[in-house]
């Protein structure tokens, strides 16, 4: 029995100086490099822990760590050990408590024998909430060039939770494409896959419908999905795409439309709506609805022979009237961004769900961006016309597809920032005005690690504001067989 008292009281002794200072540092007047750069971010209430590494100056992960933040409106947390690895429900509870002040992070660090602390640094806590459970997105290896492992997978925002929707290994030669739900309400969850056994996914409400995968009359199958708001109609563009690969170019890889179009779909009763002024010897890509479901964003752009002048390929923003109860277009269309006229292209619109702006991303050429490092996010003003870029957001890479909050405060976009090799995920606050704060980097429990052992890039993210209730066992089944819905 003394023996065991004598254990608990050496443990307790071990815990305790595990949650104090070391005492023998040297000080230094500098913030400490972390990974991910977590410092001066702003962070909504309910977010996962921001875990991080301490790293050297030679960028090597250090022995060990302590760390103690400090709420300025209370509140403390600790962490100890070879990475900064916070206590889930502490952080939860520390943050909640300081929703619109700071949490300010003392660090101090173990290398080599000898012990570092360095200046503070701290993050903020908005009091606008994230308002959603959690993120979609797909995983993709950044080659392209065949079908390796992929898939749609999500990922709960409180944690570090990912479970995955679809994978392709379950339907081989297959290629999971891009995802919508309706207002990131996975009610309405729409995506394609293209392959051996293609074909365009809608689930509404529980029930699973596989369209056909090249409807006649369409030279393309049914890609780049956007909601209207009613749940009534779908959004799609039919692209007849192809990929190419420079050789003397900074740029690895080119992807590319022949021939695009954009098309209405009548989920009830199964109809394309085709509309001439969508449907056009030019290229139209990339649609949306407006918030209000009254207006649909497009991206056009002239046609031109395609690969040997891609460098001349630049698409416009536009946007037409919609009749939701018809769902077809009025109107005649409206270029609200000439992006033709400075010499660049404007790709993946994507408007506040408030209906006060539009984010899109700006690159010198072409249809997808997505290995071009000149291309940025820019922010259109619905009410008075401007256009500038998101500065706060962009880095000296790739910045190319996002989505919002439902409540148009926080937005999730893809970045090749952290090496220009593998697209990531970064959440950024916006204010009531458009200002956007520093971006943070997806959170995860041992971030270098993570990282670094992944192989695959993120890509077309999204928010959710509950978990994709999806079978995916009867989605393989369905596609494995000719059981497809057909489309008038």
């Amino acid at each position: 029995m003394t023996k065991i008292v004598s254990l608990i009281a050496i443990l307790g002794l071990a815990l305790s100086a595990c949650n104090t200072m070391p005492t023998n540092v040297g000080q230094v007047n500098v913030q400490p490099t972390i990974f991910p750069d977590y410092v001066g971010v702003t962070i909504p209430v309910g977010i996962a822990p921001l875990n991080f590494n301490v790293l050297t100056d030679e960028g090597k992960e250090v022995d060990f760590v302590r760390v103690i933040g400090t709420g300025s409106k209370g509140g403390e947390i600790k962490a100890s050990g070879q990475f900064a690895d916070f206590d889930i429900d502490e952080w939860h509870d520390i943050i909640a408590q300081n929703a619109g002040g700071e949490i300010n992070f003392a660090v101090c660090a173990r290398h080599n024998g000898e012990w570092t602390r360095y200046q503070n640094f701290s993050i903020s806590v908005a009091t606008d909430s994230l308002g959603e459970w959690g993120l979609t997105y797909r995983r993709i290896a950044p080659g392209y060039e065949v079908y390796s492992k992929m898939g749609l997978y999500q990922r709960c925002l409180a944690n570090f939770t990912e479970e995955t929707i679809i994978e392709n290994t379950l339907i081989p030669g297959t290629c999971v494409n891009c995802h919508s739900a309706n207002r990131t309400n996975p009610q309405h969850f729409t995506f394609h896959m293209r392959g051996s056994r293609s074909g365009t996914l809608v689930q509404t409400n529980g029930r699973l419908e596989v369209l056909q995968a090249r409807p006649e009359g369409l030279y393309g199958a049914l890609v780049y999905p956007y909601w209207h708001p009613s749940g009534k109609w779908c959004a799609y563009s039919t692209n007849e795409t192809r990929q190419g690969f420079h050789t003397t170019h900074d740029r690895r890889i080119e992807v590319f439309d022949y021939t695009s179009d954009v098309l209405i779909y009548d989920v009830e009763n199964h109809r394309i709506m085709r509309d001439s002024t969508l449907m056009t010897h030019n290229l139209e890509t990339f649609p949306v609805f407006s918030p209000d479901g009254q207006t649909l964003y497009f991206c056009a752009a002239d046609s031109v022979p395609i690969p040997e002048r891609v460098f001349e390929v630049s698409y416009n923003i536009c946007r037409i009237g919609f009749d939701a109860q018809l769902g077809r277009t009025v109107g005649t269309v409206d270029t609200i961004f000439n992006a033709r006229a400075m010499g660049k292209s404007a790709v993946f619109p994507r408007p506040s769900y408030d209906g006060r702006r539009l984010m899109f991303t700006l690159a010198n050429y072409g249809t997808f961006p997505i290995w071009h490092p000149e291309a940025d996010l820019y922010m259109l003003d619905l009410a008075t016309d401007s256009v500038a870029p998101v500065a706060a957001l962009n880095s000296d890479q790739t910045e190319s597809f996002h989505n919002w909050s439902t409540n148009s405060r926080w937005v999730v976009f893809s970045s090749r920032r952290l090496d220009g090799l593998y697209t990531n995920l970064f959440i950024a606050h916006l204010d009531a005005d458009g200002n956007a704060a520093k971006p943070f980097l997806l959170p995860q429990r041992n971030p270098l690690k993570f990282y670094s052992d992944l192989l695959q890039s993120y890509n077309v993210p999204d928010f959710t504001s509950q978990p994709v209730d999806f079978d995916r066992h009867n989605a393989a089944r369905i596609l494995k067989s000719d059981e497809r819905v057909n489309v008038r």
